[in-house]
Order: structure tokens, then sequence, then C-alpha cells
């Protein structure tokens, strides 16, 4: 009695168990070298033939659409307030305060986030608390954002070499020394 009460229930659960094993497409895991049969053909990739354009825009309006590279001319200035809290890092980097220091320094990227020489600051400050990863990952956004600025870039690769030295890279340390004296 109590079963035929459930069975409804029962058996649209399971029905909704099972719809959610196979899709539109058929099922959703097909063993290594097997294909269901209601795929797609894969994409052609005729390498002789001219792309198709969606539209008919010359060559310089399609270079005007495309997006602008990640890289910057000129690294942006400090502002006034990044200036004071990684001045403020500083000090706390000289007193020894390393973790206050990076307090600092995030306070200052919220601000100035397009200024190389924080993520540097931050780098440096990473590095006196022996966390290279993180001081080699700000340093590599630093160099992507010193732009044309000559003494930020040998700046940041001079301490690209140190930050790889202390983690053993020892032939990454001496392509970003390479990199710094070439500037």
């Amino acid at each position: 009695m109590m079963i035929k009460r459930y069975l409804p229930v029962l058996v649209l659960g399971v029905s909704l168990l099972a719809g959610c094993a196979t899709g539109p497409g058929g099922p959703v895991y097909v063993p290594s070298g097997q294909a269901p049969a209601d795929a797609p053909p894969p994409p052609e990739t005729d390498t002789n033939r001219e792309p198709e354009r969606a539209s008919e825009q010359s060559a310089p309006e399609q270079e005007a659409t495309r997006p602008k590279p990640h890289h910057q001319a000129e690294s942006e200035a400090l502002s006034p307030a990044a200036a004071s809290l990684v001045n403020k890092a500083d000090a706390l980097l000289a007193n020894g305060d390393t973790r206050a220091a990076i307090s600092q320094l995030e306070r200052a990227q919220r601000i100035s986030p397009r200024a190389g020489k924080v993520y540097f600051k931050l780098a440096e400050a990473y590095y006196a608390d022996n966390r290279l990863g993180a001081a080699e990952q700000f340093t590599l956004k630093g160099l992507s954002l010193a732009g044309s600025s000559t003494d930020l870039q040998r700046t940041g690769w001079s301490l690209l070499a140190d930050i790889r030295r202390a983690g053993g890279n020892v032939a990454g340390a001496q392509k970003a020394e390479a990199r710094a004296q070439a500037l």
C-alpha cells in the first residue's frame, strides 16, 4: 500500500535523473576513440582559402576595431595618496614589518592600479617576506606596466634577477640581469 502511494514520485525522480544523463546531442560522456552518432562534423581548416568576412570593411577600418595591446607606452604616475602609502610601506619594511607593508602597498595598488612602481614595491615586500612566487608575479606585472621608462624597467629586471636567484633559478636570474644591463 505504501509503495503504491510513492510510486509516481519514484518514477518521476528516476525519469528526471535519466534525462540528466543524456542531452539533446546524446550522452555527455563519450569513451575515447568513439564519437556520438549525432556529432556535427569538425570545422574545415583549409589554409589555402581566403577567410570569409562578416562585413565589407576595409583593412584600415578593421585594424581600428582591433583591441589595443595590454602593454602601455608610459607608466602611470602615483597619485599623492598612493605615494603616501608607498612611503609608509617603505618605513614599515625598514622596521621589518612586512605584513603591514604589504597591506599598505595593496591599498596603494587599488588607488593606482596602472603604476608599475607599486607592483615593484609589492614585489620587494613579498620578497622580504620570503614569498618568492608572489614577488616574481608582481615584478612581472610591474614590468608589463613600466612602459618606455628605462629606469623603471631596469629596476624591475634587477629585482626579478634577485628574486629568481633567491628561488634557485640561476639561469632565469642571469637572463633577467642581462635584460637589466641591456637597458
